[in-house]
C-alpha cells in the first residue's frame, strides 16, 4: 500500500513532462522551456526514488545500506533550485541581475548537495531504513547534519517559491495559469508542513522522546499531495485550455447532429467527403457544419422570413428570447424543409434568395429545438401562416 500511495504524484509528474515535451522540445532555448522540464524532471524522479521498493532497489544495487538517502536528498535539493530558477525566470525579464539570481540558486543548491554526500559519507550508517532513516538515524553524527540540511534546503526553497508565486498570482493573465499557480503555491505550502512533521519528530529524538509517527505517518501525505499538486500546476495550464475546446467543440458536434440529420433529405451538389468516426474531432465539426450550410444555401428558395417572424413572435409571448429564438428558427427551417419536400420555392420579389443571420448565427440551439419535434409542431399550428399544416392537409 505505501508503495502504491507514490503512483498517482509520480504519474501525474509524468504525465506534465509528456504533455509538456512538444513545447519544449521546439523552444529548448527559451529559459522558461529549460526551467520547467528540469523541474518535472527532477520532481518525477524524487517520487520515483521515494517509492519504498525503489529505496530497497537503490540500496540493494549499489550494495551500500541506505545509499537510496543521499540519492534522493540530492534529487529533493536539484528540485528546489531548479522551482526557484523557473520562478524567477518566469517573473523576471531577462537581465544581468536574473542570470546573477539564478546562478546564485544553483551554486547554493550545488553545494548543499555536494554537502550531503560528504556529510553520508562521513556517517556510520550500517541498518538500512526504508521508512523511519530519518528519526533513526537523528543523533548519529554527521548523518544528523545531513538530514538537517537536505530538510533546511528544502524547507527554504518551498517557503521562498511559495511566497514569489503569491506575490505573482495578482498580476497573471488567463484563468487556467492562474489555477496552475495556485496549485503550485499550495504544493509548495505542503512542502513547509511536510518539513515541520519531520522537524518536530527529529527534535523529539534529540530531547530523547518519541514521535517518530510524525516522521512516518504524517509527513509522508503532505509530500504526496504536495507533489500532486506541483504536478496538477504544470499540468493545468496546458490541458485545461485543450480540455475546455475539446468539450466546446464535443458539445457542439454533438448540438449540430439533429439538423445535420434534418437537412439530409435536401440533395446534396456533390459527393459529401467520407470522414470516419475516428477523425480528428476538428474535421468531424468542420465537415458537419459545412454540411449543414451547403444544405442552407440550398434550402434558401423555399425559406420564408415572414414565417420566421412569425414564430417568433408567437413563441417569446410564452417562452425567453434565446428559446423563442431557437423554437422560431427550428419551425422556419422545417417549413422550408416541407416546401422543398413539395417543389414550392417562396416568391422573393425578384430578391436573391438567402437564410439570415436569425437562422445561420443560432444553429447550436435551432438543432437543439428539432429534438422536440412535438413543440415545432405546435408552434406551426398556431401561426397565421401555416404551409406546413397546409402541405399535410392536402396530402390527407
Amino acid at each position: 500500500m505505501n508503495h502504491l500511495l507514490y503512483i498517482p504524484p509520480a504519474a501525474l509528474l509524468l504525465t506534465g513532462l509528456v504533455v509538456k515535451a512538444p513545447s519544449i522540445t521546439r523552444s529548448w532555448k527559451d529559459p522558461n522551456s529549460r526551467a520547467t522540464w528540469f523541474v518535472l524532471l527532477f520532481a518525477t524522479a524524487v517520487f520515483i526514488s521515494v517509492m519504498p521498493d525503489n529505496i530497497r532497489r537503490i540500496n540493494s544495487v549499489t550494495g551500500v545500506p541506505n545509499f537510496a538517502a543521499p540519492w534522493a536528498y540530492s534529487l529533493i535539493n536539484a528540485f528546489c533550485g531548479a522551482c526557484l530558477t523557473m520562478i524567477i525566470t518566469w517573473r523576471e525579464e531577462p537581465s544581468p541581475r536574473r542570470t546573477r539570481r539564478i546562478a546564485w540558486a544553483w551554486t547554493a543548491y550545488g553545494s548543499v548537495i555536494a554537502a550531503l554526500w560528504l556529510t553520508f559519507l562521513l556517517a556510520d550508517v550500517p541498518s538500512e531504513r526504508v521508512y523511519d532513516l530519518d528519526t533513526y538515524y537523528a543523533t548519529t553524527p554527521w548523518m544528523r547534519e545531513h538530514i538537517v540540511l537536505y530538510l533546511l534546503g528544502y524547507l527554504t526553497s518551498t517557503v521562498v517559491s511559495a511566497w514569489m508565486i503569491r506575490t505573482w498570482i495578482p498580476h497573471v493573465p488567463g484563468r487556467w495559469l492562474k489555477a496552475g499557480l495556485t496549485c503550485l503555491q499550495a504544493g509548495y505550502a505542503l512542502g513547509v508542513a511536510f518539513v515541520a512533521a519531520k522537524a518536530l519528530a527529529i527534535a523529539a529524538r534529540w530531547a530523547g522522546t518519541d514521535w517518530d509517527t510524525l516522521n512516518t505517518r504524517a509527513a509522508p501525505p503532505f509530500a504526496l499531495l504536495g507533489g500532486t499538486l506541483v504536478a496538477a500546476g504544470f499540468i493545468l495550464p496546458v490541458a485545461g485550455p485543450f480540455l475546455q475546446t475539446r468539450l466546446r467543440d464535443q458539445t457542439l458536434h454533438w448540438s449540430l447532429l439533429p439538423l445535420s440529420r434534418a437537412i439530409e433529405s435536401v440533395a446534396p451538389s456533390s459527393a459529401r467527403a467520407k470522414v470516419s468516426r475516428f477523425a480528428p474531432l476538428d474535421l468531424r465539426l468542420m465537415q458537419r457544419q459545412q454540411h449543414i450550410v451547403d444544405g442552407l444555401l440550398r434550402l434558401a428558395p423555399y425559406y420564408d422570413d415572414a414565417l420566421h417572424r412569425q414564430a417568433y413572435e408567437t413563441a417569446v409571448a410564452e417562452r425567453d428570447t434565446g428559446t423563442a429564438r431557437a423554437l422560431a428558427g427550428a419551425a422556419a427551417l422545417r417549413a422550408a424543409l416541407d416546401a422543398y419536400a413539395r417543389h414550392q420555392p417562396r416568391d422573393h420579389d425578384g430578391r436573391p434568395p438567402h437564410i439570415g443571420p436569425d437562422i445561420t448565427d443560432h444553429l447550436a440551439p435551432i438543432s437543439r429545438a428539432m429534438i422536440r419535434p412535438c413543440r415545432v409542431d405546435a408552434l406551426l399550428r398556431v401561426l397565421p401562416h401555416d404551409p406546413a399544416q397546409k402541405a399535410r392537409t392536402d396530402a390527407s
